[in-house]
């Protein structure tokens, strides 16, 4: 998923972005509303943390103009305002998710990992296709019952092959998942994720085709015929 978090503290920010691309997402950050939501009109994200506390706009209005937009983007508040009224409000303005601050890191992934099983229609944690599992939660993937160990980007692009088994998967639709501003994922780096990842799962019976001139599949038939 591509994130957007909209957090005017330096520290928590920037600490925000580290943490969900360890998780895996491309995640930009902007610290005012402004700037937000003219980031928002030009580019497509899949989920937006949003802090009230901004400077100018506030995160109430950005998110009031992004419903009056038509802008149907799930959006989760992170906010220090922890009254009933505060929490109503920003839930009738449009929020998916109130999470009240200081809180775990634990917990934010877990929600963030609920919006990302939205998205993709999956309700179970776990993604099984043929000997593969994979456990969103965790992190981890298994075939036949043995851990296969991934980096953190070979799992993301897997992830993204295994929800849309059987039916190709663009390259273009791996690079906007997984790009950031600041990251240099292109077309290259796409071919090379597929091809550690073919390396990776040779003798498991799980096929990634090349489609070409579209993209990739994982190959329904040659799994279950593994």
């Amino acid at each position: 998923m591509r994130v957007l978090v909209i957090e005017d503290d330096a520290i928590l920010g920037a600490a925000l972005q580290e943490f969900l691309n360890d998780q895996g997402y491309a995640v930009d950050w902007l610290q005012e509303g402004e700037s937000a939501l003219k980031e928002l009109t030009a580019q497509v994200y899949d989920l937006l943390l949003l802090d009230l506390n901004l400077p100018g706009i506030s995160g109430l209005e950005v998110l009031r103009q992004l419903r009056r937009q038509g802008n149907a983007i799930p959006v989760l508040i992170l906010t220090a305002r922890d009254g009933v009224d505060d929490r109503v409000g920003g839930l009738d303005a449009g929020a998916d998710d109130y999470l009240i601050k200081p809180f775990d890191l634990s917990e934010l992934a877990a929600r963030v990992r609920v919006f990302g099983r939205r998205r993709s229609g999956q309700v179970q944690p776990i993604i099984d296709v043929g000997p593969l599992s994979f456990d969103t939660i965790g992190r981890e993937l298994r075939c036949a019952g043995q851990r296969v160990t991934l980096s953190v980007r070979e799992l993301s692009v897997l992830e993204m092959l295994m929800m849309r088994a059987g039916r190709v998967v663009t390259k273009q639709q791996i690079i906007n998942s997984l790009s950031a501003w600041d990251a240099d994922f292109s077309d290259n780096a796409v071919e090379v994720y597929v091809y550690r990842l073919r390396k990776r799962l040779e003798g498991t019976g799980a096929v990634i085709q090349t489609v070409r001139g579209f993209g990739y599949l994982l190959d329904v038939e040659s799994v279950a015929g593994a």
